[in-house]
């Protein structure tokens, strides 16, 4: 039992000194230094979380656990930057079973007419080195209408976990959701829903 116990702390203790060995805070933050390319989705370390007003008695939180997405950019034309991607809505999840059943019916998401969601880029605007204004198409039950999401671009470097050049983005925004068909109980339940989304995106060729 002695042994196991030592061993034990020593597999702690070579675990932790590992960890230490994996640098951080090496991020380049300006985008000019950031690798051009086409990049994926990392599905793993990637999260949509949506907010709105419950009854003005809290906010009320959910997300979306499946999401695909692609990014092509090249750091001396970053307003060009193309970002397209797809949200399953069967996938909501609000830690309620019998409630993501109801919001995935006819009255909210629809989701066995609608599956998917989309926003696609039409336009980024470059606010400062680090951050950006992306302008965009958002479709929801096949209504589609225009979104503006605030990015806070927190770099890109190798991850020295996986080998991979990874770039990573914190964006935020806001939409009605009376205007994609969605407004049951409005205004007793939010209109408004605040949007976001944390991603790591990986370089297709390293």
């Amino acid at each position: 039992m002695q042994i196991k116990h030592l061993l034990t702390i020593s597999i702690t203790f070579f675990l932790i000194s590992c960890g230490s060995l994996i640098p951080s805070n090496h991020q380049k933050t300006q985008i000019s230094e950031w690798r051009e390319g086409a990049y994926q989705l990392d599905p793993d370390h990637t999260s949509l979380i949506f907010s709105l007003n419950h009854l003005g008695f809290s906010d009320y939180y959910g997300r979306f656990n499946t999401i695909e997405a692609s990014l092509d950019f090249d750091p001396q034309k970053p307003e060009a930057t193309k970002l397209f991607a797809k949200v399953d809505t069967q996938s909501l999840d609000v830690n309620n079973e019998s409630f993501e059943t109801e919001l995935g019916g006819s009255s909210w998401f629809d989701s066995k007419s609608y599956p998917f969601a989309y926003l696609e880029s039409t336009e980024i605007i470059p606010v400062s080195d680090t951050e950006a204004e992306m302008r965009g198409s958002l479709t929801i039950k096949g209504i589609t209408a225009p979104i503006s999401m605030v990015i806070k671009f927190n770099g890109g470097a190798v991850n020295f976990l996986t080998g991979k050049y990874t770039l990573g983005f914190f964006a935020t925004g806001t939409i009605k959701r009376s205007n994609y068909n969605i407004a049951d109980l409005v205004p007793a339940i939010g209109d408004e829903v605040t949007l976001q989304i944390s991603a790591e995106f990986l370089r297709d060729n390293q």
